[in-house]
């Protein structure tokens, strides 16, 4: 007699288990409930056990069932989990994680680039700032902004971030913005990426505490929407030269001042520390790296 059940029928009874129907675990398996039914009926005589009791309608795992299922769901679980990481193993897509501003105002103007220097990846891009657990979600690599890296994740980093100020050509001319004591005449865009307006204003300009509270200020907690904004001569945004290249390049945004604030935190290529980097990931990793060191801030054309 053969050592193992059929391994058909456990794939099958495991369906049934997990949702409790034989007409259910058909539809997730894409067979027919009788195609269930003749599978389970194998495991029953290969086992020489009852493992359902046949009602209306209705199926109800016996004890043996129970019992038999607690011991191999765990096994079927790892065999599944241990496949699907050697069938990915080889193949060429890549899971890519970055920030929604950095992705729209970095990432997608070099994609291209990317691309025609490697066809054979195929990108599966996520817009987050959530933290990645690379253990659970099927995520090879993550650009993440933060000051100090997690001792858990492999770090690299791709830009030191510092804090400048831009707004549209036409509203520097409105308000008269020749010097840092003038933006007392503006409204002041804030992220929460940047939220450093209070330390720029300190450092840069002589109006005191009183009149730096008392101006207009509008919150976004998206840069992207900031960046749209200072675009449309809504006001002054604080933000990182990285995410503004373009509409600087472009003309629709200036920097009124030369004045920055270095920043602690930066924009980092990361992925868990001890899990094995697949090769198509790895490609992705020092392309973002290259990238990087090429000159953050070329023309997106150059």
């Amino acid at each position: 007699m053969n050592r193992y059940p059929p391994l058909k029928a456990l794939v099958v009874f495991d369906a049934v288990m997990q949702s409790g129907s034989f007409s259910l675990a058909s539809e997730a398996l894409c067979v027919t409930p009788g195609a269930v039914g003749q599978q389970i009926q194998k495991l029953e005589e290969w086992l020489g056990v009852a493992l359902f009791i046949r009602r209306v309608r209705q199926v109800q795992p016996t004890e043996e069932a129970k019992k038999y299922w607690q011991r191999i769901q765990p096994a079927l679980v790892l065999i599944a989990d241990t496949s699907q990481k050697v069938r990915a193993s080889r193949r060429m897509a890549v899971s890519l994680s970055m920030p929604p501003t950095f992705a729209a105002k970095w990432f997608t103007g070099r994609m291209a680039r990317l691309l025609t220097q490697h066809p054979e990846l195929e990108l599966h891009l996520n817009a987050s700032m959530v933290a990645v657990d690379f253990e659970r979600e099927s995520i090879d690599l993550a650009v993440r902004y933060f000051a100090e890296p997690n001792p858990d994740l492999d770090a690299t980093l791709l830009f030191k971030d510092s804090a400048h100020v831009y707004c549209a050509p036409d509203y520097a001319k409105t308000f008269a913005l020749g010097a840092a004591d003038d933006l007392v005449r503006a409204t002041l865009l804030v992220t929460s990426m940047h939220p450093h307006w209070h330390e720029w204003l300190g450092a840069f300009s002589g109006i005191g505490e009183a009149r730096m509270a008392a101006i207009p200020r509008i919150h976004f907690d998206q840069s992207l929407m900031a960046i749209e904004a200072a675009k449309q001569g809504q006001g002054v945004i604080m933000t990182s030269p990285l995410l503004v290249e373009a509409e600087v390049n472009g003309g629709a945004l200036i920097a009124p001042f030369p004045s920055f604030l270095p920043l602690a935190s930066g924009y980092y290529v990361v992925h868990h520390r001890q899990l094995d980097l697949r090769p198509a990931a790895a490609v992705v990793k020092q392309w973002l790296i290259d990238e990087a060191e090429d000159g953050a801030l070329l023309p997106v054309g150059a």
